[in-house]
């Protein structure tokens, strides 16, 4: 891990370089976000409205997504969608004061499905693909280092207020997300799929090179290895939205757990997830996948059960909980993350991808507002859907290790995909 990390280069060293700068002050922030919403007046329902219309942005986004990157360039689009997406919002977030100022800021953070696909291409184009499980490690890594000050977020709420700290931690990220765009925006160059893009595209309009993706979406749709990907990614998707909206509100006011506390759980989480990107993941870099992401489904499911039956004020049943979400949390999603690269065509990957993050986004949206509604009825009730979406998960990886490993969309297996 270590070694690799010291010989990127290009590109990929730029953005695995500067990604703290932004894990940092995401990761401090986010453990109070629901709470912090709550704390201004905010009902659940109210929150899983906000999540489920910032996810109806982020289809449209995420469907122009790779016909704006194509145009553009994967460095321009990256930027200037970066700021819009975190910059301004973090801005919004500092100085909200009711379910209006959320709102917005849902809607000009949903552009960041643009930025995403965009970098991605400025992370992988130019890498060697037998490099993507460690580079995607070091991209989640990057974002843990924040558990070692994580909770120094819980010491300020201790000494000051809820509402105050998490505006001063949306300041921080203010200035450091920005920081971290122009610097990486410095660092980075055009790719060379990027570059014969612009040039297929000059002249044309953004809508015409959407138009363009008709024949992706019919590649899409005749690739079985693709589809049952989606399909674990939409039960990803729907987890994370779950959890990230509705897992720190379950904590507090269910479990009565003191807001100032949160921070620990989320920091053992993260020091727990570093111990298995640096012992476990380098081991896994020649093993299939598929079967792997399996296991890492299936520890989910345990940890979503035991969270469930956590009775108020058991600190050691959510600590459990806790430890093995962490633990088997990466073998779904960091393998998957590589799995969806090497499966796809890199002539085509801006719209492959763009393509694929419509579907994704398209099926989770309804649920930020389920969600919302079933935990007003019972906060226990979101993560039971969360035990059916990992099962559910761990059976479509299940069926998806039988596939022909290798396969791609729109382009011929590549070396480094037959290992995952």
């Amino acid at each position: 891990m270590f070694s690799t990390l010291k010989n990127l280069r290009g590109n990929v060293r730029a953005c695995v370089y500067t990604e703290p700068i932004w894990g940092i002050p995401f990761n401090l922030y986010a453990p109070y976000v629901s709470v912090y919403m709550l704390a201004l007046g905010l009902t659940d329902g109210q929150i899983g409205l906000v999540t489920s219309i910032g996810l109806v942005f982020q289809i449209g986004w995420a469907l122009v997504s790779g016909a704006i990157t194509d145009k553009l360039g994967r460095k321009r689009t990256t930027l200037v969608t970066d700021l819009i997406s975190w910059t301004v919002p973090c801005f919004i977030w500092a100085i909200s004061r009711n379910f209006n100022y959320f709102l917005v800021a849902a809607i000009f953070n949903s552009l960041w499905r643009i930025s995403m696909n965009s970098w991605n291409c400025l992370l992988v184009e130019d890498t060697d693909p037998a490099l993507l499980v460690p580079v995607y490690s070091w991209i989640y890594i990057s974002g843990l280092v924040a558990a070692f000050i994580a909770p120094f977020g819980g010491l300020l709420i201790s000494r000051f207020t809820l509402v105050s700290t998490v505006r001063a931690l949306f300041v921080l990220a203010f200035f450091m997300m920005t920081a971290k765009f122009l610097i990486m925006n410095q660092l980075v160059s055009e790719t060379n799929q990027g570059r014969v893009r612009m040039q297929e595209t000059r002249g044309k309009s953004v809508f015409a090179v959407l138009l363009e993706s008709r024949d992706v979406l019919g590649q899409i749709l005749h690739a079985p290895v693709i589809l049952l990907t989606i399909g674990l990614m939409v039960f990803v998707s729907i987890s994370q939205t779950i959890r990230g909206t509705f897992w720190s509100i379950l904590v507090v006011e269910k479990l009565q757990v003191p807001a100032s506390s949160l921070a620990l759980f989320f920091s053992g989480r993260s020091i727990v997830m570093l111990l298995v990107y640096f012992l476990v993941m380098p081991r896994l870099r020649r093993v299939d996948v598929r079967k792997t992401i399996v296991w890492g489904f299936l520890g989910l499911v345990v940890s979503q059960i035991i969270l469930v039956l956590t009775p108020p004020g058991n600190f050691a049943l959510l600590a459990l909980s806790t430890l093995i979400e962490a633990a088997t949390f990466p073998l779904a999603s960091t393998l998957l993350d590589t799995l969806v690269v090497v499966v796809v065509d890199p002539k085509e990957r801006a719209r492959i991808m763009a393509l694929v993050y419509v579907m994704v986004i398209l099926f989770t949206s309804p649920f930020g507002w389920i969600a919302g509604e079933i935990s007003q009825i019972d906060r226990l009730w979101p993560f039971v859907l969360n035990i059916v979406l990992f099962a559910g998960a761990a059976g479509l990886a299940w069926v998806l290790s039988r596939r022909a490993q290798g396969e791609t969309v729109g382009g011929e297996p590549r070396e480094g995909a037959a290992a995952a």
